[in-house]
């Protein structure tokens, strides 16, 4: 036999038994990644067994994998899109299927460059300045198990069909329709099954389709979702494919185990047979002799019996605390889990306020005194720091001040902490700031009084209280509405305490970036005057109605601090307040205010004032100095902090400082 034939047959025979490989330039199939050529990057791998591992259970995270070459999908620029289809196989896990992280996406984008997109919510696809934005060029199916309201998520286990952003043109929830009666099963997303997804686009009629189904059925006759939308206005003439996911506060995982893709051509079959297995998550499976055996022994009465004792342990389990006996010592702060869960008609959806970076709040009304309250449900799974945490808990339990929203306790269930503050009834300030749509403009009388309020709570903390309170997270989100408007400081998951005269001591830097002082780069230590510090960008951001970091429409980064100090360069200060306001606002009343943010918020300690002052500049009782104008200010806060190695424009993208901070203080770090 001739070696050269010989040779090429061994060549085909390799080839054919790999489990991924390319028919041509316009489709190809993988049977599991093992030597796949693929563009990961972020938290993407491929296992040693062949999975795709999109995010590895890290926290606030995110993870790209891409065909490492573009696809043709029209002839020209702006040419009709061909028609396309692609399937694959895919599993979710997470510790409790509904409290999840974030899910799976398969896109097509003109880039596979995904550096500047945000994890969390925004599923590594976008971020929050151009989520929506036409010149994304981006098509996405996302597989979601977290429901974000600013996106109009229908529920937290859903199929969407995006296009340049996250508010999906069309969604269900997860599902399949049976071939027998057309019924609609539901599939749940993070049940850690493997499940089958099949997205087609016909470039003639612009109708794309989504079906989603168990692995190992035959793809449904009905699709799950149907829509029209005429991809050639979105799609490059060149683009990639390939998948993105992201984590947020919650332990998750995202697999691929198969991907066929076809342009012009139906997809390839995925070979069932040669998908990687998937790795054990979660206790071990019990013992078949012990399922075997307990049957056998069990009679008619024996099982009622038992039937009953079952029943009652499962209502027991429904209101079970973790109590342990150094809390004695706390005992009249904590409140009792079964109270909380009929206060808040057993943390029902509709009675749900909002979702924070520690986990969700609640409203409720506690069953005997009729007091409304909001539940703060916090993930926890390490003993580390607990009995500190709660010690401190119910310090800052015991202020006592009208601006300082009332924290009346605490719970405690295994693997959860729940506090319980006193319930707010005009919701968080950010809301009136920049939800112009569900919230009305607040007027400069509002403003003004919010700015008082949050100042004199801030005084109480730093030096009337027995003890310091540096809150060391001052910003809109976080400052709460009473009944009359008042303007009240909360969420004290960042607070530290310790004695007047004492040295404070800090581990690292936690907090929101644009409010934090550039100091804590090089002292990682919180002062009072970093509160001060981010309470100066809170009076600017207030006044003007703008965040402290802005992506421009020209694609340029502002940042708020020099902007308005730029204004008062100018000679045109007041140009800074909220043009939503309409020049229904005391001038003078104006430019002490924004003087005073620009005082608090100076990058050198020695000019900020301390709250005392503060207060006295607020009411009038002293003039600010002489000495403040622009000329002693007359630096570029930027600059400044990039030159201390604390650079707010390239670690806003990150979301880590306050993300991974609070996490760290919350297991233990306290």
């Amino acid at each position: 036999m001739n070696p050269l034939f010989l040779l090429m047959i061994l060549h085909l025979l390799f080839f054919l038994n790999q489990s991924s490989f390319a028919i041509d330039e316009h489709q190809f199939v993988y049977s599991g990644f093992t030597g796949a050529n693929l563009t990961l990057d972020d938290m993407a791998s491929i296992t040693p067994d062949g999975l795709l591992e999109l995010t590895n259970g890290s926290l606030w995270q995110k993870g790209h994998a891409f065909h490492p070459t573009p696809f043709r999908f029209s002839e020209t620029p702006n040419g009709t899109v061909h028609n396309f289809a692609v399937t694959y196989v895919f599993a979710i896990y997470c510790v409790q299927p509904d409290i999840c992280g974030h899910g799976i996406a398969f896109l097509i984008a003109p880039t596979n460059n995904f550096s500047d997109a945000m994890p969390t919510q925004y599923m590594g696809l976008v971020n929050d300045h151009n989520n929506g934005n036409a010149t994304n060029h981006l098509f996405a199916v996302e597989l979601d198990t977290n429901q974000n309201d600013e996106f109009k998520d229908i529920n937290n286990n859903h199929v969407g069909i995006d296009v340049n952003g996250l508010d999906s043109v069309n969604s269900s929830s997860a599902g399949y329709y049976d071939y027998s009666n057309g019924n609609l099963h539901n599939l749940t997303l993070a049940s850690y099954k493997m499940m089958q997804v099949w997205v087609e686009y016909d470039g003639h009629s612009t109708q794309i389709n989504v079906t989603l189904a168990p692995l190992n059925m035959a793809k449904p006759l009905k699709p799950l979702l149907s829509t029209t939308n005429n991809l050639s206005q979105v799609i490059r003439d060149k683009a990639y494919i390939g998948f993105s996911s992201s984590t947020g506060s919650f332990i998750a995982r995202q697999y691929v185990l198969g991907w066929s893709f076809g342009m012009n051509m139906p997809v390839l079959p995925i070979e069932i047979t040669k998908l990687p297995k998937l790795p054990h998550e979660g206790p071990n499976p019990r013992s078949k002799v012990l399922e075997i055996m307990l049957p056998i022994g069990t009679a008619a009465f024996v099982t009622a019996v038992g039937t009953i004792v079952i029943l009652l342990i499962r209502r027991k389990l429904r209101y079970a605390e973790l109590r342990e006996d150094w809390e004695v010592e706390y005992g009249p702060h904590r409140f009792l889990y079964k109270d909380l869960y009929y206060a808040t008609e057993g943390f029902d959806n509709k009675n749900l306020l909002g979702i924070g970076g520690f986990g969700r709040v609640y409203k409720g009304v506690l069953p005997m005194s009729k007091l409304e309250i909001a539940v703060k449900r916090i993930s926890h799974d390490s003993k580390q720091g607990i009995k500190e945490f709660v010690a401190e808990v119910v310090s800052i339990g015991c202020l006592q001040h009208r601006n300082v929203v009332q924290l009346y306790g605490y719970c405690r269930r295994k693997g959860e902490l729940i506090l319980v503050y006193k319930h707010m009834s005009n919701g968080s300030l950010d809301k009136y700031l920049y939800d112009q749509e569900k919230k009305p403009t607040l007027s400069w009388d509002q403003r003004l009084r919010i700015i008082k309020g949050v100042a004199s709570g801030l005084l109480y903390l730093h030096e009337e209280w027995e003890k310091v309170v540096l809150h060391r997270d001052i910003k809109p989100s976080n400052v709460l509405l009473d009944d009359e408007m008042n303007g009240c400081l909360g969420d004290f998951g960042l607070a530290r305490l310790y004695d007047h005269g004492a040295d404070p001591q800090t581990t690292h830097v936690v907090g929101t970036i644009g409010y934090l002082a550039p100091e804590l780069a090089r002292t990682i230590k919180a002062t009072p005057l970093t509160d001060v510090f981010s309470f100066g960008i809170f009076v600017l951001e207030v006044t003007c109605g703008r965040k402290p970091i802005e992506q421009t429409t020209q694609g340029n980064t502002l940042i708020l601090f020099d902007w308005v100090l730029d204004c008062w360069n100018k000679g045109s200060l007041t140009d800074a307040v909220d043009v939503k306001l309409k020049g229904a606002y005391n001038v003078d009343e104006a430019r002490l205010i924004l003087k005073l943010g620009l005082m608090c918020s100076h990058p050198f300690t020695n000019v900020r004032p301390n709250m005392r002052a503060i207060m006295h500049y607020l009411n009038g009782d002293m003039p600010l100095p002489d000495q403040r104008t622009p000329a002693d200010m007359s630096f570029n806060m930027l600059s400044f902090m990039q030159n201390k190695g604390f650079n707010p424009v390239t670690m806003t993208n990150s979301l880590s400082v306050t993300n991974n901070s609070a996490i760290s203080d919350l297991s233990g770090g306290r």
